[in-house]
């Protein structure tokens, strides 16, 4: 199977894991997940690709052990089927999932970015820092017309805005969300407009929480959140990107 077919396809996108990742401190199964998570989210590994796990094992350079724990995983994300005797199969979201995707993201979004604007400075603090500096690499990504950087800080900032606002249950729905809102995230990047006003849009919503005003933090990010879907779907309409 490799070398051919959809197996061919996927596994000759499938690297080993470096000595660097191998020293990180983290264990073998984590270093896998993050991998073909990685890999999957940008588009690496296409839709609809099909491989066996003793093939990954064998690319990635581990036994089949951790392999199989981080095939586990991805299939809860949502983002494979493993197929009994068969390896696995990266799915495909349709237009319907990805419109339910984002809208349930976007409340979950919204409220988070108000809860956190209601805790108390020495709280919230931390995550502010953290949520400037996100905006402040997305800035200078712009000025390179570094997209890639720019979208990794962008998604710095979503992902410090869910595990800081306070509510466990609201950042593990919103997380189960993430993964396959990245997905469109990842193969839209280089389609849409210059993002600017994105930019423009988080570092408004991060002088709201500083100012601690809850009502202002829900609305700025509900207002750039609609946008962005709006945008999103006439993007994957304009491309006929039905299926991904």
């Amino acid at each position: 199977m490799l070398g051919t077919g959809y197996g061919g396809r996927c596994m000759s996108a499938v690297k080993s894991l470096s000595i660097a990742e191998r020293k990180a401190g983290r264990s073998l199964s984590d270093q896998a997940y993050d991998r073909l998570r990685d890999m999957i989210l940008k588009g690496e590994l296409e839709p609809g690709q099909v491989a066996l796990e003793k093939e990954i094992a064998s690319r990635l350079d581990v036994s089949r052990t951790p392999v199989r724990e981080a095939l586990i995983r991805l299939e809860y994300d949502g983002l494979i089927e493993v197929l009994p005797r068969r390896g696995i199969r990266v799915l495909s979201i349709n237009m319907n999932d990805i419109r339910d995707i984002f809208k349930v993201l976007s409340v979950l979004e919204t409220a988070a970015a108000e809860l956190l604007a209601e805790q108390d400075p020495e709280t919230s603090d931390p995550a502010l820092e953290t949520l400037t500096s996100a905006v402040d690499d997305m800035q200078a990504a712009l000025e390179t017309d570094d997209l890639d950087a720019w979208a990794e800080a962008d998604g710095r900032f979503h992902r410090v805005l869910l595990e800081q606002c306070g509510n466990s249950r609201l950042k593990r729905y919103a997380f189960a969300m993430w993964d396959q809102a990245s997905r469109v995230r990842w193969v839209t990047l280089h389609l849409r407009p210059k993002p600017e006003g994105s930019t423009r849009d988080h570092r408004a919503l991060v002088e709201a929480i500083r100012k601690r005003d809850a009502d202002e933090a829900r609305e700025t990010h509900r207002v750039h959140r609609t946008q962005y879907m709006k945008m999103l779907m006439e993007l994957l309409d304009t491309y006929r990107l039905g299926l991904l």
